[in-house]
């Protein structure tokens, strides 16, 4: 059955699960693999060959409107359990009629940066928070799709540990 993936719903961010940090937008961290340049005999030219499992480091960034308790709690230089659930919209194709589907991220963070923004009459304050992202999982639908987590030696991508073999070849 044909689907066609259209747009985020709306989304809540928790911090542990339970406590609810108002957001104006999240930028997700991207996920880029560490490569390097291979050249030598039997190579005509040079390639760049991934890393398996290792990426490099990532990083989020929250958006607020103005300074708030959740924007300053987050400053605290600790690990933070981020819990963020997007509903986003589809439409089947055979039926025409709209569907939900749910995406959860689950990161551990610490704060990199905060910028505290403007004050200015009637306006926002835009406040906006850098973390760096330790691990980072991702859930389509209540399944987990991917999970990046770099001290454990855990890459899996679309259910797949691509570091398995690598921790039994280091006794892990």
């Amino acid at each position: 059955m044909s689907k066609v993936d259209e747009l985020v719903i709306n989304y809540a961010i928790y911090e542990d699960a339970v406590e609810y940090l108002g957001t104006t937008e999240v930028t997700l961290p991207d996920l880029e693999y560490m490569t390097e340049e291979l050249s030598g005999a039997g190579i005509a030219g040079k390639i760049e060959e991934i890393i398996i499992g290792h990426l490099n480091a990532m990083s989020t960034t929250f958006n607020f409107r103005t300074v708030t308790a959740a924007a300053v709690k987050l400053m605290e230089p600790r690990v933070h359990r981020i819990d963020l659930r997007v509903a986003q919209q589809r439409m089947n194709l055979r039926t025409s009629a709209n569907e939900v589907s749910g995406v959860k991220y689950i990161m551990k963070v610490k704060p990199k940066k905060t910028a505290l923004g403007k004050v200015a009459a009637a306006s926002t304050a835009d406040v906006s928070g850098e973390y760096a992202v330790s691990y980072y999982a991702m859930y389509l639908d209540g399944s987990k799709v991917t999970e990046i987590d770099p001290l454990n030696f855990v890459c899996i991508i679309n259910g797949k540990d691509y570091l398995k073999d690598v921790r039994k070849a280091l006794g892990k």
